[in-house]
C-alpha cells in the first residue's frame, strides 16, 4: 500500500514541479500551439506538457513499480510513442510515420509480452477468440484508444481529466486484485494530476501528442489486461463503460466524417464537447458534465454486473447515443432561435 501511494506521489511531484520549467522553454523557443479555425483557445499555448506526464510516469514506475506481466515491453511500447510525440509537438510529423510507430509499439506488447485479448466472455455468444482474429482485434484495441484520446484532446483539461478517472478506476482493480499493474494504473494517474493543474480552464500548457499517444497506449494495454481477469463480472462491460466517452464520440465523429465523404482523421469541432460549448455551455461546465456522465455509466455496469455483457453494453450505448440525440435537437432548436 506503501509503495503504491510513493508511486503516486513521485509521478504527482515530478510532473508538477517539470510543467513551468516546460512552459519556460517552450516558449523560449516558440514551440506553441497557435490559435486556428479548429481550436478553441485564442492565445498561444505551449504544447509539451506531455512530457511532464512521461516524465512523472515513467520515473515513478522505474523506482517502485514491479516490471513483471509485460509491464517491461509496455515500457518500451511506451518509449517509441514518447519520441513520436515529442517529435510531432516540436515539428509535425506525418500521420503514416506515426501510425508505423504505433504498429511497432502494440507488436511489441502483443507478441514479446503476449498482452491480447483472447475471450469476449459470452459478448454476442462469443468466448474464446481464435488466435489470428485475437490478434487483429487486440492491435485494433490498441491503436484504436491510443488514437481516441489523442482525438478527445481539444478542450481544456478533457482528456487529462478522462485519462486521470479511468486510471484511478483501473488502479481500484488492480489493487484489489494484488496486480503488479496497480502501479502502472497510479504512475499514469499521479503524472497526469500533477500536469492537469496546468491545464484545467484556463490551460497554461497542453498535453500534446506526446501525452495523448503515451496515455492512449497505456490504458489500452490496462483495458486489455481488466478484459483478462476472469474475476471481474462482466469485464467487457465494465471497460466500455470505464472508457465510453472516447469511445463512442471517435466512433461517432468518424462515421459522421465518412459519411460526409471525408477522411476519418480530417480535423474538425464536431466531437461532442464542441457541440455542448456551442450550447453555451462554459469549458468547466462541460468537462464536469462528462465526468459526471462517465462515472454515472460505470457505476450502473459495476453495480448491475449481474445482468450480463450483452445487456449492459446494449444499455451503455442507448445511454450514449441518447445524450448525443438530446444535444442534436438542442443545437438545432437553438439554431432555429438565433
Amino acid at each position: 500500500m506503501w509503495n503504491l501511494t510513493l508511486t503516486f506521489l513521485w509521478a504527482f511531484l515530478i510532473a508538477l514541479f517539470a510543467v513551468p520549467s516546460i512552459i519556460q522553454v517552450a516558449y523560449h523557443k516558440n514551440l506553441l500551439d497557435e490559435p486556428n479555425h479548429r481550436t478553441i483557445h485564442n492565445s498561444s499555448t505551449p504544447r509539451l506538457g506531455g512530457l511532464a506526464i512521461f516524465t512523472g510516469f515513467m520515473s515513478s514506475l522505474m523506482i517502485f513499480g514491479d516490471l513483471n506481466l509485460g509491464i517491461q515491453q509496455l515500457l518500451a511500447g511506451t518509449l517509441l510513442l514518447f519520441f513520436i510525440g515529442v517529435k510531432d509537438d516540436i515539428a509535425t510529423v506525418s500521420a503514416f510515420k506515426k501510425f508505423f510507430i504505433q504498429v511497432l509499439a502494440t507488436g511489441i506488447v502483443m507478441f514479446l509480452a503476449d498482452i491480447r485479448i483472447t475471450s469476449f466472455q459470452g459478448f454476442l455468444g462469443i468466448y474464446q477468440l481464435e488466435l489470428g482474429f485475437s490478434y487483429v482485434f487486440t492491435f485494433l484495441v490498441i491503436v484504436g484508444v491510443t488514437n481516441a484520446i489523442n482525438l478527445i484532446d481539444g478542450m481544456d483539461g478533457l482528456a487529462g481529466s478522462i485519462v486521470l478517472l479511468i486510471s484511478l478506476i483501473f488502479g481500484g482493480y488492480f489493487f484489489y486484485f494484488d496486480s503488479p499493474y496497480a502501479f502502472v494504473a497510479l504512475s499514469l494517474a499521479g503524472g497526469v494530476l500533477g500536469f492537469l493543474r496546468y491545464n484545467i480552464y484556463k490551460a497554461k500548457v497542453f498535453m500534446g501528442d506526446t501525452g495523448s499517444l503515451v496515455s492512449g497506449f497505456i490504458l489500452a494495454v490496462m483495458a486489455i489486461q481488466i478484459l483478462e481477469m476472469q474475476q471481474i463480472r462482466s469485464a467487457p462491460a465494465i471497460v466500455v463503460s470505464i472508457m465510453i466517452l472516447p469511445i463512442f464520440d471517435t466512433l461517432r465523429v468518424f462515421s459522421v466524417r465518412i459519411f460526409n465523404g471525408r477522411s476519418p482523421f480530417y480535423p474538425d469541432k464536431n466531437h461532442l464537447h464542441h457541440q455542448l460549448l456551442t450550447l453555451g455551455l462554459s469549458q468547466s461546465k462541460v468537462l464536469g458534465l462528462l465526468l459526471v456522465f462517465n462515472l454515472i455509466m460505470f457505476w450502473f455496469n459495476y453495480t448491475n454486473a449481474d445482468m450480463g455483457n450483452n445487456l449492459l453494453i446494449a444499455i451503455t450505448a442507448v445511454a450514449i447515443v441518447g445524450m448525443m440525440m438530446v444535444v442534436q435537437v438542442m443545437l438545432k432548436a437553438r439554431k432555429l432561435n438565433v
